[in-house]
Parts: C-alpha cells; sequence; structure tokens
C-alpha cells in the first residue's frame, strides 16, 4: 500500500476513534477521556492531510 494512501486511511481510524473516546468522556463525565479524544480527532486530521499532501506530490 501506498504510504499515501496508508496514512489517509490511519488518519481517517484516528479521527473515528477519538470521536468515539471523545463522545465516551462526555458521556461519562470524563475531562481527561474527552481531551484524549480530542486530541486523536485532531492527529488524526493531520495525518489524513499529510496522506492528501503526499499523493499529490506522487510520493
Amino acid at each position: 500500500m501506498k504510504s499515501s494512501t496508508k496514512n489517509q486511511a490511519e488518519g481517517t481510524l484516528h479521527k473515528v476513534k477519538g470521536g468515539i473516546k471523545e463522545l465516551a468522556g462526555k458521556a461519562s463525565m470524563s475531562a481527561e477521556l474527552e481531551g484524549a479524544g480530542k486530541d486523536e480527532k485532531r492527529a488524526g486530521k493531520i495525518q489524513q492531510k499529510v496522506g492528501e499532501i503526499q499523493k499529490v506530490a506522487g510520493k
């Protein structure tokens, strides 16, 4: 698998996992879990963008 496709797929996975953690944190009133979910969502978005840039650059 090309690294650009891999980064896009892993980025999407992290965005979904982060969203689930964020919702679980809200439901259980855990600010720590909610924050971890938000952080993972942001990291997923960044990784997804890296994959898109790699695809455009042809790497």
